[in-house]
């Protein structure tokens, strides 16, 4: 109960994620539902299967290893950088949120609905991936809003897998979207400007 960096953490979490489900619910229930059918079960491909389940596993340990950390005091992080992680936290929800109004086929699996096309405004027209880009705060943010230095260590760890689903996503769409070939010509950058 003495944990006021966990507490806030959940205010932030749950309150911006009860805010954009509300939002879809009233303006793209379409987009809620295509966001509702996510992890290893929901993917077809074995590949992403695996991603995704070392992908929800590493997003528990980012909240548990900090907790622990917090626990037993391995790493404890100073107030001011709780403070920071959960802003980290809001603009990752907003970064998302922009995402979302972009582009009603944000679906959580790798997919192509009826009708959808290539997305090269708002956010698409900065990286190819903004969702991913715009989660980078949400995953740097929790460590760090839960106190823990050590928290980053479970990040790098299972970075490589959100980096195999990126890059095997986009091959899906290379393959099965019309126009993305074409969309990757223009827009260079995958997840973050200048960078990659």
């Amino acid at each position: 109960m003495d944990y006021w960096q966990g507490w806030l953490f959940m205010a932030v979490f749950v309150g911006a994620s009860c805010a954009v489900t509300v939002y879809l619910a009233i303006n793209d229930p379409e987009l809620l539902e295509r966001r509702m059918s996510a992890g290893p079960t929901a993917e077809k491909e074995l590949t992403q299967k695996v991603v995704m389940l070392i992908a929800m596993t590493g997003f528990i340990a980012l909240i548990v290893v900090p907790a622990l950390d917090h626990r037993f005091g391995w790493s404890p992080a100073p107030p001011h950088v709780s403070l920071a992680g959960d802003v980290l936290i809001g603009f990752s929800f907003l970064l998302v949120f922009m995402v979302f109004k972009a582009n009603t086929y944000a679906a959580s699996t790798i997919q192509i609905a009826q009708g959808q096309q290539v997305i090269s405004s708002g956010p698409y027209a900065l990286v190819r991936h903004p969702m991913y880009a715009g989660s980078l705060p949400l995953l740097i943010g929790m460590p760090l809003a839960l106190g823990s230095w050590l928290g980053l260590i479970v990040l790098l760890l299972f970075m490589p897998a959100l980096i195999w689903r990126l890059l095997d996503e986009e091959k899906f769409l290379r393959k099965n979207l019309a126009g993305y070939a074409d969309y990757c010509q223009k827009v260079r950058y995958r997840l973050l400007p200048y960078i990659w």
